[in-house]
C-alpha cells in the first residue's frame, strides 16, 4: 500500500495556513483518498488520535506509528557545532539554524530552546527579543523580528557549558510560534526542529599569528557580527568560512589604533607588523599584486577574488587551513608549496581588499578556500589578556576618530592557554 495514499494529517487545516493540497486547490485543503475496507477500522482509531497506523508490506512486520502535525516553519542545522574553549574560559557551540515560515503570513518565534537529544534537558533559551536580535533573512545583515512570508532566515545561536564533559552529543531545537495564517485560537503553535548530532572533531592548537603586545581581537567570535553573521552564497551554497575570524589591530601607548592623518597607512600602530605562521605548515595558497587603499573607505567595485586582498593560506593538516589577508602588496616571504615552521615570517600588515584599515584579518577553515568553506574553531597555545575594550561600537569610533580607546585594563593580565580569543579583548603575544 502506498504510503502517500493513507495520509492523515492532525488538524486537517492545511488551507488555513495558505497551503494548497492538490492541484487547484487555491488553499483549500483536499480531501484525503477514502480508506479500503481492509484498513478502515485502523484508520478511524488513527484519525481519532491524530496518528496514522499502517501495517507494511510483509504479514510478520509490527505495526508502525507516524505522527504527522503540520509544521508552519521548518528548519535545519547545515553545519554541526564544534565544541571550543573561549579565552572566558566557557565552552561554546557556535551554530546557525536555518527557518524557513512555509505560510502566507508572518511567523514569529516566540521561544527557542535547545535540547539535549539524550536527556531532554533544556541548555540553552531564547526570548522573543533576543531571538529577534539574532535573526537574519538570507542575504541581509540586519536582524528582524519575525519571519515573513516564504522567508528563509538563520538564527545565530552562541551555546555554552561550564564544563566540557557537560556538552551534548546531539541537539535539537523547541520552537513557540504565533502564526498569523492560523485560524483564530490555534496561532500558537510548539515545534520540534533541527536535530544536529555535535561535532567532535579535534580542534586544531595554533601558535600567534603575530609577534609584540596590545593587539585588540576586533570582530572575533561573540556578540560581533560581520565576521560571526557572515554568510555567503558561493560555489552554489551556503558557507560561513569567517564564523570564528578576527581583525587583528594594535594600540599605541596611548591606547590609540592611529596616530597621525586617517588617511596615512603609516599613522596606524599595526601597519607593517610581521605575520608570522601559526605552525609548521604548507603554504597552498599566495594571492599579491593588490594594491593598497587609502584608510578610512572600503574600495569601490572590489571582486570576490579582491576581497582578501594579498593573501596566504596554510595547509594546517588534518582538513585545518589558516587564511592571512590584507598584505602590503610585494611583502610576501613564501611561495605556493613551500614548508614553514611556526614562526616563520609570512608576509607585513597591510591594507588591501576589502579594509577600511590596516589589520590582520586571520581565520581557520575546512577547505583551502576563504569564502567557500566552513569556519573551524582553534585554540592559541599562549597569550595573555591585557584588557578589554568597552566594544564594538566604542572600537569602531576610535577607528574612526584616532582618539584613545577606553580599554579596562587588567592587573596582573590574564593568562590563557588554549583558548580562542573572543571579541575586543587586548592580547599580548610576548
Amino acid at each position: 500500500m502506498d504510503l502517500n495514499r493513507r495520509t492523515m494529517l492532525r488538524g486537517s487545516a492545511l488551507g488555513f495556513f495558505g497551503v494548497g493540497v492538490g492541484s487547484g486547490s487555491e488553499g483549500r485543503a483536499a480531501a484525503a483518498p477514502a480508506p479500503t475496507a481492509t484498513t478502515s477500522k485502523s484508520l478511524a482509531s488513527a484519525v481519532a488520535s491524530g496518528m496514522e497506523t499502517y501495517r507494511s508490506p510483509s504479514k510478520d512486520a509490527a505495526l508502525v506509528d507516524i505522527a504527522q502535525d503540520f509544521t508552519p516553519a521548518v528548519g535545519e542545522v547545515r553545519h554541526a557545532p564544534v565544541p571550543f574553549t573561549g579565552s572566558d574560559g566557557q565552552t561554546y557551540l557556535a551554530y546557525e539554524l536555518e527557518v524557513t515560515n512555509f505560510t502566507t503570513g508572518s511567523v514569529t518565534i516566540e521561544q527557542l530552546e535547545v535540547i539535549d537529544t539524550e536527556t531532554s534537558a533544556v541548555i540553552h533559551v531564547l526570548d522573543a527579543d533576543e531571538v529577534a536580535g539574532r535573526l537574519q533573512p538570507a542575504g541581509r545583515r540586519e536582524s528582524v523580528a519575525s519571519l515573513e512570508p516564504s522567508m528563509t532566515a538563520l538564527v545565530f545561536l552562541h551555546v555554552t557549558v561550564d564544563d566540557p564533559s557537560d556538552v551534548p552529543d546531539g541537539l535539537r531545537h523547541r520552537v513557540s510560534l504565533q502564526v498569523e495564517a492560523a485560524p483564530p485560537g490555534q496561532r500558537e503553535l510548539v515545534e520540534t526542529i533541527g536535530d544536529v548530532t555535535v561535532d567532535r572533531r579535534g580542534v586544531v592548537t595554533v601558535g600567534p599569528p603575530l609577534r609584540g603586545s596590545n593587539y585588540i581581537a576586533a570582530d572575533s567570535f561573540g556578540d560581533a557580527v560581520r565576521h560571526t553573521r557572515a554568510a555567503l552564497p558561493v560555489n552554489g551554497r551556503i558557507w560561513l568560512a569567517q564564523r570564528y575570524a578576527v581583525d587583528y589591530e594594535q594600540l599605541d601607548a596611548e591606547d590609540r589604533i592611529y596616530n597621525g592623518p586617517r588617511e596615512d597607512l603609516e599613522s596606524y600602530t599595526i601597519y607593517g607588523e610581521e605575520a608570522v605562521a601559526v605552525a609548521d605548515a604548507t603554504v597552498v595558497t599566495v594571492i599579491d599584486g593588490v594594491s593598497e587603499n587609502v584608510p578610512g573607505a572600503f574600495p569601490e567595485g572590489i571582486t570576490l577574488e579582491e576581497a582578501d586582498g594579498n593573501a596566504v593560506i596554510l595547509d594546517l593538516g588534518d582538513e585545518n587551513y589558516a587564511l592571512y589577508a590584507h598584505f602590503q602588496p610585494g611583502s610576501i616571504r613564501v611561495v605556493e608549496g613551500d614548508r614553514v615552521e611556526q614562526g616563520d615570517v609570512l608576509a607585513l600588515v597591510g591594507n588591501s581588499g576589502n579594509s577600511i584599515a590596516p589589520h590582520l584579518h586571520f581565520h581557520v577553515m575546512n577547505r583551502p578556500l576563504s569564502l567557500a568553506s566552513n569556519g573551524l574553531p582553534y585554540l592559541v597555545d599562549s597569550f595573555s589578556i591585557l584588557g578589554k575594550t568597552p566594544g564594538t561600537a566604542a572600537f569602531d569610533q576610535a577607528e574612526a576618530d584616532g582618539e584613545p580607546l577606553a580599554v579596562d585594563r587588567f592587573d596582573p593580565p590574564v593568562a590563557s592557554v588554549g583558548t580562542l580569543p573572543l571579541d575586543q579583548i587586548v592580547v599580548g603575544f610576548d
